[in-house]
């Protein structure tokens, strides 16, 4: 007979509590489409235009990104993914500091490398 060890089968229940369950993915699933709809509708009637088309494409954008981050990637407030959300708010913030930066530079060039 083969013996299973017990910190085996323990280790397979904390990693599954990780993840998400059927519902959890079915729910993330159905938001992303409505969110894509929604999103496609504004860019493609004309309801909107100007700065509230751009504008509501922006928080249309953030909230699937949301969606995705929580329902697929799984990030969260809980003790197992404090980690990954670190980490993640880290790379958030170094990509933000280097395009804000090269921004800046390349605003600041153009201001003062113009010709007059």
């Amino acid at each position: 007979m083969a013996q299973h060890s017990s910190t085996a089968a323990g280790d397979h229940g904390a990693h599954a509590s990780s993840h998400g369950s059927v519902k959890s993915y079915i729910v993330g699933f159905v938001l992303c489409i409505v969110l894509t709809a929604l999103s496609f509708g504004v860019a493609m009637t004309g309801i909107l235009t100007g700065f509230a088309a751009v504008a509501s494409l922006v928080v249309l954008c953030v909230l699937q990104l949301l969606v995705q981050l929580v329902f697929f990637l799984h990030m969260g407030t809980s003790p197992e993914q404090r980690e990954n959300l670190s980490s993640f708010v880290f790379t958030v913030l170094i990509i933000a500091i280097i395009v804000g930066g090269s921004a800046w530079v390349l605003h600041n060039m153009n201001a003062n490398m113009m010709p007059m």
